[in-house]
């Protein structure tokens, strides 16, 4: 609900779910699995999630 003499109720301005530390132990922890896979599907993936999250880092 909004008051005419005050401003519409607006978003908080928004914070960073994860944080520098959470996006090297998420690429830490993909490269340990695409260690363990066999499926060529799986680990393309994973390698390009590895690389996404780098770009972040």
């Amino acid at each position: 609900m909004t008051d005419p003499e005050n401003k519409p109720n607006e978003p908080g301005r928004a914070r960073a779910l994860l944080s520098t530390a959470d996006f090297k132990l998420l690429r830490t922890a993909l490269a340990s699995h695409a260690k363990t896979t066999d499926d060529r599907e799986e680990l393309a993936k994973i390698n390009a999630l590895h690389h996404r999250l780098g770009t972040y880092s």
